[in-house]
């Protein structure tokens, strides 16, 4: 496609001088025959003197330059329109494959969320930029060819040019700067206006909208944003087309002036017709194509200020990487994991997460952590997911520390479900076959992962089954309640029949009945696993054989559910104020 599109346009950049040269050819034949003793009334005639053969060869060979230019003009037109689409969709398909590749920490600062929208508008919105280029090019082969032409006739003539089009030029690259800076600026103004849009008018958001009376307080607040954006727009715009006409003055006013000479010329006897047509055609297009190619530069340049956040994008580097030479995951795990005083805060923070943080979770045995919002437990699952890296300390598998293995490896022996799972609009088949995209396919493995997780009955309900569209984002899709989407998503843990469970709030949208299957079940599953439990329900803490009670960031008190209430601690205050809530 590419060498396609450079060959048509090479074709296409000496089309202008061809037909203009043809023109004149035509005007000085006609000239010449006006000059000549008719050798007849009738054209028939003329024809039959062969004095008009000359004419019509030439008004054939125009007429073939003409019609072939217009098929290479749509020929370039669809070449790069096809160019064009390809490198959305590469772009795109690049930006998803870096960002996949980025640490967790990267998603949860606002700086990157910048930085990440501004790539992604690049993504979309700079595809006429390859047609650009090759333009510019075919634009300045055609512009060597007219000034050559010129040049012979008339060299002075070239020097009125920069007259026409550097004041242009000045004006556009100004303006370029000043519309960059502004887009950049407003980057974090532009997401809280898609934020605002989104749910002003979501599924998700809709019924809390509607009960609150919110419509308006989002209206009103997405105007604003909108007008402040809108005005500064505006003002460049204004200033921009204000300049532009004063420029565009110039640039006619140096066309008539070279005009002007050349029609004396041809007064004078020194140019013919033809010369004149010839002349003034190419200093015409000679005018707009120098204004073209320089504003086409002003543009690009522009442009790339622009796409400079899509390959500063491409820049960022993860910090969470495989060693050189990565040891396996043990398999099976056979003494357990290791904190050793662990700490961790996040980038540019100066407050610790967690801090001097050591404990043992043996191999098959079930550890749950306790603690308020904000104690550090889901910051420890992240570290031993390897989605972070400790600031300090280290973590251990069987004596092999995580960071000597590869976070792919990591994340292929782990069985994880957050509180704050996707529900991905996808068919039920795909939503629990995500959890081992391998054996998507899989059908007996999706089974058993859906009767395990207690989904089987959800799906059973669905009129399609397993080929049901969930969720209300596309036609025909079916939405689930919390506790029956929460049960889709264990499924997903229990398709990787992994080495290590790690379960964040897994059962918060599930009622108290099928809170008990869900873990009834689980006990089960988990016999011989290692596994990791989050919960605020006692009910689900008790059943595990170890509970970890933290605060700040630390280990407050440890032991099974029973030494922990013995001990009348923090844990068993806790558990009598949710057992008060239940007399």
């Amino acid at each position: 496609m590419t060498a396609a599109s450079i060959g048509l346009r090479l074709v296409a950049a000496l089309q202008p001088i061809a037909v203009l040269y043809a023109a004149k050819l035509i005007v000085d034949e006609v000239v010449r025959l006006s000059a000549l003793t008719p050798p007849g009334p009738d054209w028939t005639d003329w024809w039959n003197a062969g004095l008009l053969n000359p004419i019509l060869l030439l008004l054939l060979l125009e007429m073939a330059l003409v019609l072939g230019n217009d098929v290479i003009a749509r020929g370039i037109g669809l070449v790069d329109s096809i160019l064009s689409e390809l490198h959305s969709n590469q772009v795109s398909v690049e930006l998803m494959g870096h960002a996949a590749k980025l640490d967790l920490m990267h998603f949860e600062s606002a700086e990157y969320q910048d930085r990440l929208e501004r790539a992604r508008r690049q993504a979309a919105g700079r595809n006429a930029l390859l047609s650009q280029l090759f333009g510019q090019a075919q634009d300045m082969i055609t512009v060597v060819t007219l000034a050559a032409g010129l040049f012979v006739y008339a060299p002075w003539l070239i020097l009125l040019l920069p007259l026409s089009f550097v004041p242009s030029i000045w004006g556009e690259t100004r303006f370029n700067t000043m519309a960059y800076m502004v887009s950049r600026w407003r980057t974090p103004e532009r997401r809280e206006l898609e934020y605002i849009r989104y749910i002003g008018a979501s599924a998700e958001t809709a019924k809390e909208i509607k009960l609150f009376g919110l419509g308006e307080f989002l209206i009103e607040r997405f105007r604003k944003l909108a007008h402040d954006i809108f005005i500064e727009n505006r003002r460049i715009a204004i200033l921009r087309n204000g300049w532009g006409a004063l420029f565009g003055a110039i640039a006619t006013l140096a066309y008539y002036a070279a005009y002007a000479f050349i029609v004396w010329r041809t007064i004078a006897g020194e140019f013919t017709i033809g010369d004149l047509a010839f002349l003034s055609g190419s200093f015409l297009r000679l005018n707009g194509l120098f204004q073209k190619i320089l504003l086409g530069f002003t543009a690009i340049a522009g442009q790339s200020m622009f796409l400079d956040d899509l390959f500063s994008f491409f820049e960022i580097e993860p910090t969470v990487l495989a060693p050189a030479s990565p040891k396996p995951f043990p398999v099976p795990i056979r003494d357990g994991v290791r904190f050793e005083n662990v700490g961790f805060r996040y980038p540019e923070a100066e407050n610790w997460v967690v801090r001097n943080l050591s404990f043992t979770l043996k191999a098959g045995e079930t550890l749950a952590l306790v603690g308020e919002n904000g104690a550090g437990k889901t910051t420890i699952v992240k570290l031993l997911a390897r989605l972070y890296d400790p600031s300090e300390g280290r973590i251990t598998i069987d004596g092999v520390d995580l960071k000597d293995m590869a976070p792919r490896d990591i994340h292929a022996h782990l069985g994880v479900i957050f509180q704050d799972f996707i529900r991905y609009s996808f068919t039920a088949r795909d939503n629990i076959g995500v959890g081992r995209i391998e054996d998507k396919d899989d059908q007996g493995r999706i089974d058993e992962a859906a009767e395990q997780s207690l989904a089987d009955a959800v799906i059973a309900k669905l009129p399609k089954g397993y080929e049901q569209q969930l969720g209300r984002l596309f036609k025909q899709g079916r939405d689930l309640s919390g506790g029956e989407w929460q049960k889709v998503a264990i499924a997903r843990s229990y398709m990787r029949d992994s080495e290590l469970i790690i379960l964040d709030e897994p059962t918060a949208a599930l009622d108290a009945k099928a809170e008990a299957e869900v873990f009834s079940r689980f006990k089960g599953l988990a016999s011989g696993k290692t596994a990791v439990i989050i919960s605020h329900r006692f009910s689900t803490v008790r059943m595990a054989d170890r509970i970890l009670v933290l605060e700040h960031g630390a280990i407050l008190e440890a032991g099974t559910h029973e030494e922990l209430l013995a001990l009348g601690g923090r844990y068993a205050e806790l558990f009598e104020l949710q057992a008060a809530g239940y007399r």
